[in-house]
């Protein structure tokens, strides 16, 4: 039995996303395939996709706009589903994430569900509904699946922990060495964007995208970051959100220490006529994010994890010569 799709009448996408469809001729062809994968409630394979995470992505905005990407760490069962249009979090956020801040009841939250080591990943945004004893609850309000893409595979442990537990952290309003060092030898990030205009319709949330490349796919320019963006989706989830809203946040994490960057700022595209963009084997367009402020956790996560297997998908992208 097919499950169905998105039932409402208003398109899946805002006017942001639609804006880039436009632009890139796959607008009709993108709202017909929305409409198949976006749901407003979750089916049972993502229930029990979600029930076996030991982390998830989250993405908020805090009090002045500023969009931040988060991590929630927990044991298989952290995340569970009382019902296909509800989620409940048994997870504090880690010592020193932004998430502390931003979390509240009302507020629009995004999710991504990623296996690193199966390249498995499926996407939530929703609405807080409850703040409870030992985390949250959520109303979904879109879901679907995003492709393996990109997705370095990675095999993780997770050690016991106190996310309460006091951990060295820097604030910063510009990258030292330090932080230029953990940003240039990624291959992994993730990035948070909003809009929650009133013009989003049903469409309105905040958004977290995993984003990968091979070890040096982040150019760095002092507080400026250049990343380039292959064939995806089509979706244009992330780039639609900066369309209307160029505020976002990425999320750095050194596989090998577990420390974790977290910064906010703006973002711009740079479209495919840009001379730019012929540096980067592989892209069809940049996304160039100015630093603005940040918070940096030494050993801020408790998981390890094994040496990547880089995704086939990058074979023809880089290395790049900056």
């Amino acid at each position: 039995m097919a499950i169905p799709g998105w039932q409402k009448e208003a398109s899946p996408f805002h006017p942001g996303e639609q804006a880039i469809q436009e632009k890139l001729g796959g607008r009709e062809h993108m709202e017909t395939l929305g409409r198949r994968m976006i749901r407003d409630f979750l089916p049972e394979q993502h229930r029990r996709f979600y029930a076996q995470l030991s982390y998830l992505l989250v993405g908020t905005v805090d009090v002045d706009g500023n969009p931040w990407a988060s991590i929630l760490v927990g044991a298989p069962g952290f995340i569970s589903t009382p019902s296909d249009r509800t989620l409940h979090i048994a997870a504090q956020p880690l010592f020193g994430d932004p998430l502390t801040q931003n979390l509240a009841t009302g507020i629009d939250i995004g999710f991504l569900g990623i296996e690193l080591h199966t390249r498995r990943r499926n996407r939530i945004n929703g609405v807080v509904s409850a703040l409870t004893t030992n985390g949250f609850e959520v109303q979904v309000s879109q879901t679907f699946g995003n492709c393996p893409k990109y997705i370095q595979a990675r095999q993780f442990a997770l050690q016991s922990f106190d996310p309460a537990e006091t951990k060295p952290l820097r604030t910063l309003t510009a990258l030292a060495e330090t932080e230029q060092a953990m940003i240039a030898a990624a291959d992994t990030f993730f990035i948070a964007t909003a809009y929650l205009d009133a013009a989003a319709g049903a469409a309105k949330g905040v958004d977290v995208s995993h984003r990968g490349g091979k070890k040096g796919f982040v150019h760095i320019e002092g507080d400026t970051l250049t990343v380039p963006d292959f064939t995806g989706n089509c979706m244009f989830n992330t780039f639609g959100n900066i369309e209307v809203n160029p505020r976002a946040g990425l999320l750095f994490m050194d596989f090998e220490s577990g420390n974790l960057l977290y910064l906010t700022g703006k973002a711009e595209i740079i479209w495919d006529d840009a001379p730019e963009i012929a540096r980067y084997q592989g892209a069809e367009r940049l996304l160039k994010y100015h630093v603005e402020q940040g918070l940096a956790v030494t050993g801020g996560i408790p998981l390890s994890w094994s040496a990547p297997e880089y995704s086939p998908f990058l074979d023809n992208t880089g290395p790049w010569d900056h």
